[in-house]
């Protein structure tokens, strides 16, 4: 059947007419939407041409003052740089120049935190985190540094500055990133200063604030010890468990250190010790701090290995940043020789030259802390300008510093020091009298005005740590290892090693110091004694642990202890205890046992491993408690077939880690100050699994209720209804629906501006979020704390696994990306990446470079 349209009718015309035809209040309201959309169009355009400007040019060419020759930069598409040059000064320039057309921005905020000058940048805010770094010195040790480096290494950082300054020659801040445009627009006129080898060097300071081992601890032990008993202090920092999680290496070497007692301190000593506490929690996480950090590395030789060569993996868990923490790059001669030693990629910082972390075409290395004991708090008896030791007044050493403070008038500060370090309870105000009621050991000097805290850190004497990275890019074997490994002062670092000749090993190197009176250095110590300070001698080099192809075919570090308990020397009374380190060497074992061997695909794998290491310790105790319903006993039914995996769509890894903040919660809030209760850590975990087998312990007994005593089985079956309750309000009421990776996610923020407060400029500088899987502990450690909630507090920065059969088969990841400019592709790409648990193909070879290169930047003299 045909139907007639016709029959229909014809449409009305419903067009608005001309313009003019319309009323006189229409056409003023369109006038005025159009001006708004083209305003905001032009906005919006001007936003993206400033957000692109500083982007850099990566093709064609540029020129280079000081280059001998042309100098070659292939990006992947990653952006990620690999650098060909004829001289050691015209790769060391080009890397300059390229990082700071990459991240310039984080490496002068990072030389301004450093120097303790954050607040030119940022105000106020930061005026006692300047004051605490001035007072420690850092960029003056530094400059110290720079005159205690071999001429090469001189010349290397001479030539890298170079580099840097070249690029910043004849622009103005807003054309280097975006941060400047957003701390203009508050009023600050500033322009960056040029780039010195000092500003590099400096950087070696925050990693070693950052990893610098048990000060932190040092102060909590104390503050326990004013109301609670030596063994009940020790139940909060238990033992290494050498019985079940065994050590890096198992040298024996004599009987090792026990610790001298210490007495009690009183009011002043622990308010001076408070106030410390809460400077040092004002500096930023540059790196990292608190439970946590740490790293795993591994190395297997190649009778392990489906290549018969070795393998080498990874990664170090550091706080959550963006820009990342690492940085990418390859730097290549492009004639490897005595006059150019350097074909080396990897991992190294913004702001300092050479690679940190990765291979070279000989040998490849990885890093996790040692964790040593190098800081000592000094209790200090002051008078006036001077302090007592030993039955005598010393004169105080003092000098000021000016701090320069965004919008404000400048602040003079007067530093003092003892012979033990810097006075850190100079810098809160509060501290100018801490009390008269101090109470220490008998034959402490009188209590006055009470008493200040000296630091006593390896870090503030200068060493030329620099050499070694350098002496590690171009090292051949393992003797050019160790060698570079003895220059490797501070921080301590666990070295694993392993070459294309079948190698591997291990090396731990650092200033250690030794103590006299082989006492430890977990409390506090009275200043005003000379048997309590360090004897001036160091751990000799050649007898700190190491060991070179081991029977066992494989070496596992991951800050658990490093030796076992013989060992003549006091390395760390606080390393990791374990969890991760002895997974690892579990999951290999199982393989090894049966005579299967493993490839880079399974080293990756082992990289993401999720396994809660807590998981199996408490599950049977929840399993055993009776709840009042079947609303309750839903979430402890998830935990029947729990293989203990954290992944980020777990339920039951939810509902555990829930109840697992909860214990934590009821069992140590009621009796512990709130800065010291438990963030779930390793120690944490160490901590709970000893007192799971005392149902009655004190620690379990609520001290809030009166006429009740809480045993352990009433604390987790609270535990468990508060998390079925917690869950129900904060993810769903039905246990389908709950996923980890709702509760666990991670956060990027940008280290300067990403906690401005203003939305707007967050949401151009921050990323996130993100849900990811794993845990506290777990080897695929991406942390959280449980006094804060369940985000990502710190996780692995990157990942690397090193194939020393075909280098071109390793594979790397970072957490971000290459680029610090907030606008550009290569700012979080890698993020998906490393959230999915993939990562990237890290070539090596020239052919392999090129065929994988995106952009081609030729620089010319």
């Amino acid at each position: 059947m045909v139907v007639d349209c016709q029959c229909y009718g014809t449409m009305p015309d419903v067009s608005p007419g001309p313009l003019s035809d319309w009323p006189g209040w229409a056409r003023t309201s369109v006038y005025v939407a159009l001006v708004v959309v083209l305003a905001l169009v032009a906005t919006l355009a001007a936003g993206v041409v400033v957000a692109r400007r500083p982007l850099p040019q990566v093709d064609g060419t540029l020129r280079l003052d000081g280059l001998s020759a042309k100098v070659e930069v292939l990006r992947d598409a990653k952006g990620i740089p690999q650098v060909y040059a004829d001289t050691p000064s015209d790769l060391f320039r080009a890397q300059g120049f390229v990082q700071a057309q990459d991240r310039f921005f984080e490496m002068d905020f990072r030389r301004h935190v450093t120097a303790g000058r954050i607040s030119e940048l940022l105000g106020e805010s930061t005026v006692e985190t300047d004051m605490y770094i001035r007072t420690m010195g850092w960029r003056r040790v530094a400059t110290r540094e720079y005159d205690l480096l071999a001429p090469d290494t001189k010349a290397y950082l001479e030539a890298y500055s170079d580099g840097v300054n070249a690029y910043l020659n004849g622009k103005s801040a807003t054309h280097l990133s975006l941060e400047y445009t957003a701390l203009a627009l508050t009023g600050l006129n500033y322009q960056p200063e040029k780039w010195t080898p000092v500003d590099s060097l400096a950087w070696l300071k925050a990693m070693a604030w950052d990893l610098r081992g048990n000060m932190t601890d040092e102060i909590a032990r104390t503050r326990l010890s004013v109301n609670r008993t030596p063994e009940q202090v020790d139940e909060l920092y238990p033992r290494y468990p050498y019985d079940q999680h065994a050590p890096i290496v198992t040298t024996s070497a004599g009987d090792g250190p026990g610790a001298s007692p210490r007495p009690a301190p009183g009011p002043a000593a622990l308010s001076a010790l408070d106030a410390v506490q809460r400077g040092v929690e004002a500096i930023p996480d540059l790196m990292g701090q608190g439970g946590g950090i740490g790293s795993n590395s591994w190395v297997v030789s190649g009778e392990h290995t489906v290549s018969g060569k070795p393998l080498l993996a990874n990664d170090p868990h550091l706080s959550t940043s963006i820009p990342g923490i690492w940085y990418q790059m390859g730097l290549h001669c492009r004639t490897v020789d005595k006059a150019c030693p350097f074909d080396v990629s990897g991992f190294t910082f913004a702001g300092m030259p050479g690679v940190v972390v990765g291979h070279n075409r000989d040998i490849a290395w990885g890093m996790t802390n040692l964790d040593p004991d190098v800081t000592d708090l000094y209790l200090e008896k002051v008078t006036g300008k001077t302090y007592l030791y030993d039955g005598r007044q010393v004169p105080l050493a003092e000098r000021d510093e000016v701090i320069r403070i965004a919008g404000q008038s400048s602040r003079l500060i007067t530093v003092r020091s003892t012979r033990h370090g810097p006075l850190l309870s100079d810098v809160s105000a509060e501290l100018s009298s801490v009390g008269a009621n101090a109470e220490v050991g008998a034959g402490a000097p009188k209590r006055d005005n009470g008493y200040a805290v000296a630091l006593c850190w390896t870090a503030l004497a200068p060493r030329p740590t620099a050499d070694a990275i350098f002496m590690l890019d171009a090292a051949s074997n393992w003797t050019e290892f160790r060698a570079a490994a003895s220059k490797f002062a501070v921080p301590s670092q666990n070295l694993v090693y392993a070459d294309t000749a079948g190698n591997i090993g291990y090396q731990a190197p650092g200033a250690i110091p030794i103590r006299k009176g082989n006492r430890s250095g977990d409390y506090p110590a009275e200043g005003w004694l000379s048997k309590n300070d360090w004897s001036g001698r160091y751990v000799p080099f050649d007898q700190l642990p190491n060991v070179l192809n081991p029977p066992a075919g494989f070496i596992v570090t991951a800050n658990q202890a490093v030796t076992g308990p013989g060992y003549r020397y006091h390395l760390s009374d606080s390393p990791d205890h374990g969890y991760r380190s002895q997974r690892i060497r579990t999951v290999l074992e199982s393989r090894f046992k049966d005579g299967s061997r493993v490839d880079v695909e399974d080293m990756t794998r082992l990289q993401l491993d999720s396994r809660s290491p807590m998981g199996p310790v408490l599950v049977p105790y929840l399993m055993r408690q009776l709840l009042t319903s079947s609303y309750y006993s839903d979430g402890q039914r998830l935990l029947l077939d729990w293989d203990f995996t954290q992944s980020a769509d777990s339920a039951a890894a939810a509902y555990f880690n829930v109840v697992w903040s909860n214990v934590l919660r009821l069992t140590f809030h009621d009796q512990l100050p709130q800065s010291l209760w438990p963030d779930g850590d390793d120690r944490w975990m160490a901590v709970v699994s000893n007192l799971l087998r005392q149902p009655n312990s004190q620690w379990w007994d609520d001290a809030s209720t009166e006429g009740v005593v809480e045993d352990r089985d009433m604390i987790l079956s609270q535990a468990m209804i508060d998390a079925r309750d917690d869950l129900t309000r904060t993810v769903a009421l039905s246990p389908e629906r709950w996923q980890w990776g709702r509760l666990h996610r991670l956060e990027l923020e940008n280290q300067s501006l990403g906690k401005s407060g203003i939305g707007i400029v967050e949401a151009i500088f921050n990323r996130g979020p993100f849900e990811v899987g794993g845990g506290s502990a777990a080897v695929d450690a991406t942390n959280w704390d449980a006094t804060q909630g369940y985000a990502v507090t710190s996780a692995p920065s990157m990942r690397m696994v090193v194939d020393l059969d075909d280098l071109d088969r390793s594979r790397w990841i970072n957490l971000t990306g290459a680029s610090g400019h907030a606008a550009s592709g290569h700012y979080r790409d890698q993020t998906p990446l490393w959230v999915k648990g993939d990562t990237l193909p890290w070539t090596f070879g020239r052919d392999a470079v090129r065929k994988a290169g995106e952009d081609r930047l030729v620089l010319e003299p």
